[in-house]
């Protein structure tokens, strides 16, 4: 039934050229043809680039190492590019790997696999040009600006010199999370460079927000108690995002972009959520989304079962005590429960 429901998804997308999603890539000047992926089949499909990039928004790592050699007792300093995932996900990140053609895939452990670009030449030739072309929209960019400025330097041969090792010491104050406690202790006169400015960007492919959610998304099923329920309870979908307080604004603007949802914040959280609640906001605008833009790692899974669950609904199932126990058991295996 899922895969019916599917195609029939994929002849609305294709066909429906007055769709929300189309009207609005449209008016924003963008190509349907030219932003989609190619393909349902995550063996087959070719990553867009904006979907790469909407990924690495959440889940990349632009990292400077530096760290004091045992045999010279000299400080060493590596620049690289990483992504690090649950080792059930190590297919997508082969598919990220053959995307950029560079880098390797590691397995860390059981439960942890990386994909990580180390080669100076590989990062100054292919991924800071993939960043440039097709920018990141959270805060991250100010982490890739900062990592490129170190590149920079590295690729005149400046980090060799004691001037230029200061300076990288200096952005390395500023990024990701700054010092750790041996070059904080080592180098206790170092300056921080300031941390660039970035503005709030507006999502500019629908891909981008696919890859974004494949990292920072949650398909979820609420079941909760409800007197004014036959049975005793009531089903709800969510569609949630969330992100850093730091890029409130910026979450802000996928209300705007999608025509719904809500901004929820939390008191002494240093998180905020993007919500999309209202069922007909869910049918009409969130998974049909999905359905042009498919994930491309194992949260596509959580997606056919929420998919299962809107239809589920759409039929008033979950007015009956079979199918509130029929949506129970999908909810348990989704998620963490997978």
């Amino acid at each position: 039934m899922l895969c019916t429901l599917i195609c029939l998804f994929i002849k609305e997308a294709k066909y429906q050229k007055t769709s929300l999603i189309q009207a609005r890539e449209q008016d924003r000047g963008f190509s349907s043809s030219s932003s989609s992926f190619y393909s349902l089949d995550p063996s087959t499909s070719k990553l867009n680039p904006w979907y790469i990039t909407g990924f690495a928004d959440g889940e990349s790592s632009f990292v400077v190492s530096i760290v004091k050699s045992n045999v010279s007792n000299k400080w060493n300093i590596q620049a690289f590019f990483s992504i690090r995932l649950h080792s059930r996900d190590i297919d997508l990140l082969h598919k990220i790997n053959s995307f950029f053609g560079v880098g390797k895939v590691y397995i860390k452990s059981e439960s942890t696999a990386s994909y990580v670009v180390s080669s100076i030449k590989d990062i100054y030739s292919v991924i800071i040009p993939h960043f440039d072309k097709y920018p990141l929209h959270t805060r991250k960019q100010a982490d890739f600006l900062l990592f490129k400025s170190v590149l920079d330097l590295i690729n005149k041969g400046e980090h060799l010199t004691p001037e230029g090792f200061n300076k990288i010491l200096g952005i390395k104050c500023s990024l990701n999370k700054g010092l750790n406690e041996e070059l904080t202790q080592s180098f206790p006169n170092v300056k921080p460079v300031d941390r660039p400015v970035v503005e709030p960007s507006k999502i500019k492919d629908s891909a981008w927000l696919s890859g974004f959610v494949e990292a920072e998304g949650c398909f979820y099923v609420s079941l909760y108690k409800s007197v004014a329920s036959k049975t005793g309870y009531a089903a709800r979908l969510e569609f949630i995002l969330s992100q850093h307080n730091l890029d409130q604004e910026f979450m802000k603007s996928l209300v705007e972009y999608l025509g719904c949802g809500y901004i929820k914040k939390y008191k002494n959280k240093s998180w905020v959520e993007f919500v999309v609640a209202k069922s007909k906001d869910v049918n009409n605008i969130i998974i049909p989304l999905f359905i042009k833009y498919p994930l491309q790692g194992t949260k596509k899974l959580d997606f056919a079962d929420f998919v299962k669950v809107a239809e589920l609904m759409k039929v008033k199932a979950h007015l009956t005590k079979d199918g509130i126990e029929k949506i129970q058991v999908i909810k348990k295996g989704m998620n963490k429960g997978r």
